[in-house]
């Protein structure tokens, strides 16, 4: 079985690809300063990038575990999401309130998918 890291760093990988399936790391807005809305869609936007770049797209996630800062913007970070979602390919999703790496980041989103 071949292993393929894509985007390495010093203590993680933003994707693995292996197996047949692609698993990305938890992804934060490259911008924290917009609003939820905002954050979600610059999320949502990196998923596709990396996605892309394992030779897959959001058409194959399995699940989502989506981590919200506060859970009472759950709708705001569903505005951008519906909007995003294949209406014929939602994943398995799980969203949970937690305390994120650093104040500003409102959202982070981790997927598995098929490669």
């Amino acid at each position: 079985m071949s292993i393929r890291r894509i985007e390495s760093g010093a203590r993680m990988s933003q994707a693995v690809v292996a197996n047949g399936f692609v698993f990305l790391a938890g992804q934060v807005a490259p911008d924290p300063s917009a609003g939820v809305e905002g954050q979600t869609r610059q999320i949502l936007g990196e998923i596709d990038r990396l996605l892309a770049a394992a030779g897959s797209s959001k058409a194959k996630i399995l699940s989502a575990n989506v981590f919200l800062a506060d859970i009472g913007t759950f709708a705001e970070m569903n505005r951008a999401w519906d909007a995003w979602v294949a209406a014929d390919a939602k994943p398995a999703r799980a969203t949970i309130e937690a305390k994120l790496v650093a104040p500003d980041y409102r959202v982070e989103i981790q997927v598995t998918a098929l490669a």
